[in-house]
């Protein structure tokens, strides 16, 4: 039996993130912790060098389009729960944040293995591109909205 894929919209990449979140988020809650989180823990720790709390809530805003205040709380459970320490001005991950990013890491390479196990290398390269223009023209379009109409 043969099917016909959907044409890429906005509603096939909802549906495409919205999975592939959901499969982030379970394993994330063996460890307690959120998706927001992740993100966050995340980019401090791939950091090159510890980031101010400003750095880090622009950061995240930029991956997540979230709202700043949101992010503020999120670095304080971050901090109270010892995966993020201040260092001076800076935050930095400690080794409880570096293992979780870690942990979660291991426990999903083999899902994302399995989810993108098949896909022919050249329908990957078309679709990064078709999402990097999209990704490319949503930011424009959320940039114009926070600016308001001409």
């Amino acid at each position: 039996m043969t099917t016909t894929a959907p044409a890429a919209d906005a509603r096939t990449l909802g549906l495409a993130h919205y999975a592939a979140r959901g499969v982030q988020e379970h394993v994330l809650a063996r460890h307690g912790a959120t998706f927001q989180q992740q993100i966050t823990l995340r980019a401090a720790v791939t950091a090159d060098a510890p980031m101010t709390a400003d750095a880090l809530v622009a950061q995240v805003r930029e991956y997540l389009k979230a709202d700043p205040a949101g992010i503020r709380v999120t670095l304080d459970e971050l901090l109270a729960g010892r995966l993020l320490v201040a260092d001076g001005t800076h935050l930095r991950p400690t080794e409880a944040g570096r293992a979780l990013i870690a942990a979660v890491g291991a426990e999903t390479a083999p899902l994302s293995a399995r989810i993108w196990a098949g896909i022919p290398a050249d329908d990957l390269a078309a679709a990064g591109r078709v999402l990097a223009l999209v990704t490319e023209r949503a930011n424009a379009e959320l940039a114009a909205l926070a600016v308001g109409p001409a």
